[in-house]
C-alpha cells in the first residue's frame, strides 16, 4: 500500500507524534484554557471530540457543530493542528469548512462498511491525515478494510490508532490491549503509521503512563492522551483523563528505548497470563456466590451443607474433565478440594444467618 507520511509535527526529544486534548469539547473557556496550557508544553496537535456516539442514548453526546468555532480560534490564538472525530459524512463537511486539519474515525464506526465508505467518499480528492482507531472488536479484517476504503479514494496519508478491543470478560483495562493484533497489521502494512490511545485502552488515569510505555517501547509512532483542564469535572470519560501537567510528566518519563522482540514476546505472554488470572478469580467469585444462595435454600429446606456423594460425584466428573484437557489428576483434585473447603465455609455462614 503506497502511503506517505503523516507529515504531523513531532515531539521534540522522543520522536513521536504527540496529540492531546479533552475527549469532548464541553464550552469554549474549557477548550481554550486546555489548549493553551497545552501549547505552553510544546503539545501542536490539539483534540477535541465534536460529536461524540456513545453507547447509550442520554449521555452527553457532543456539542455538535457550535464547538468547531471553539477550535478555530484555539488555531488562531496557539497556531495549534487540530484533530476530531467523524461519523458521518456531514461531519467530514463541516470539519473540513471549519479547518479541522487532521481526522480519525472511531471504534464504533470502524466496524461498520457503509458508514466508512460515505466518510471515505466525503474524503474522496483531499489531501487530508486520516487516523483509523481499530473496530470494537477485535477484527484485523474490518480494521484494515477501513483503511484499504480510505486508500481506494486517493487518501495517502492514513494511520492507525490502538484504543484496545471491547470484552465480556472483566479486566484491569477498559479495553483489552492484545498488543499482537496492531503488530500484525504493522506487518501486514508495514508502512503504516500507529498510534496508541492508552487513555482508551486502561480507562483509568493511572494506566496511561504504563501503556504509552508499553507502546513506546513497541515501535509505536504516536500517543493519543485525553487531557482536560480539570479531569473529575470533565463530562465524558472523567475518569481515564489528564491534566496537561500530567501529561507533560508522563511525556518526559517516557524511555524510547525499542524493547528487544524476546522480551516483547515475553511481556505479551505475561499479560496473557495476568488476564487470565483475573478471569480466574472473577469467576471463582461468581461461583462462591452462588455456594451462598446453595447455602441459604438448604437452610430454609433443612438439608445437610456437606453432602458426600454429591462432591464424590463432582469430583469423578472433573478430574475426567481435566484428564481432557491435559491437567493431571493431582492439581485437579487439590484445587477442587480448596474450592469445596471455601464453598462449604461459604454455605456454613449462609446456613446459621450470618451477615
Amino acid at each position: 500500500m503506497d502511503l506517505q507520511p503523516l507529515a504531523l509535527p513531532l515531539e521534540e526529544t522522543r520522536n513521536l507524534t504527540l496529540i492531546a486534548g479533552p475527549c469532548s469539547a464541553e464550552s469554549e473557556e474549557q477548550v481554550l484554557e486546555t489548549a493553551r496550557r497545552l501549547a505552553c508544553r510544546g503539545v501542536k496537535v490539539f483534540r477535541a471530540g465534536i460529536w461524540k456516539p456513545r453507547t447509550k442514548p442520554g449521555g452527553f453526546e457532543g456539542i455538535g457543530s457550535e464547538g468547531l468555532s471553539w477550535l478555530q480560534r484555539v488555531k488562531r490564538e496557539t497556531g495549534m493542528i487540530l484533530a476530531t472525530e467523524v461519523a458521518t459524512e456531514e461531519h467530514v463537511r463541516q470539519a473540513i469548512g471549519a479547518g479541522v486539519d487532521l481526522l480519525w474515525i472511531g471504534a464504533r464506526t470502524t466496524v461498520n462498511p457503509f458508514a466508512v465508505q460515505e466518510i471515505a467518499d466525503a474524503l474522496r480528492g483531499r489531501d487530508l491525515p486520516v487516523l483509523v482507531k481499530n473496530p470494537v472488536n477485535p477484527d484485523l479484517e474490518l480494521w484494515i478494510g477501513a483503511i484499504e476504503r480510505l486508500h481506494r479514494v486517493g487518501i495517502r496519508r492514513i494511520g492507525a490508532i490502538h484504543r484496545g478491543f471491547s470484552s465480556a470478560d472483566k479486566t484491569v483495562y477498559r479495553n483489552a490491549p492484545h498488543w499482537e493484533i496492531p503488530r500484525e497489521l504493522r506487518r501486514r502494512i508495514p508502512n503504516l503509521p500507529i498510534l496508541c490511545d492508552p487513555s482508551h485502552i486502561g480507562g483509568k488515569r493511572e494506566l496511561i503512563e504504563p501503556l504509552s510505555q508499553k507502546a513506546v517501547s513497541r515501535g509505536y509512532d504516536g500517543l493519543l492522551i485525553e487531557t482536560h483542564r480539570s479531569p473529575d469535572q470533565a463530562w465524558s470519560d472523567a475518569a481515564q483523563q489528564i491534566t496537561p501537567e500530567e501529561m507533560q510528566t508522563i511525556v518526559e518519563r517516557l524511555s524510547t528505548a525499542r524493547t528487544e522482540n524476546e522480551s516483547e514476546n515475553l511481556e505479551e505472554l505475561r499479560q496473557r497470563i495476568d488476564l487470565i488470572d483475573e478471569q480466574l478469580l472473577e469467576l471463582l467469585s461468581r461461583r462462591m456466590r452462588i455456594s451462598g444462595e446453595i447455602g441459604a435454600y438448604k437452610r430454609e429446606n433443612g438439608l445437610s451443607v456437606v453432602q458426600p456423594a454429591r462432591y464424590g460425584e463432582i469430583l469423578e466428573k472433573r478430574i475426567s474433565l481435566g484428564v481432557s484437557l491435559d491437567l493431571s489428576p493431582r492439581f485437579v483434585k487439590e484445587i477442587l478440594s480448596e474450592i469445596h473447603n471455601e464453598s462449604v465455609r461459604r454455605q456454613t455462614v449462609s446456613t446459621v444467618g450470618c451477615r
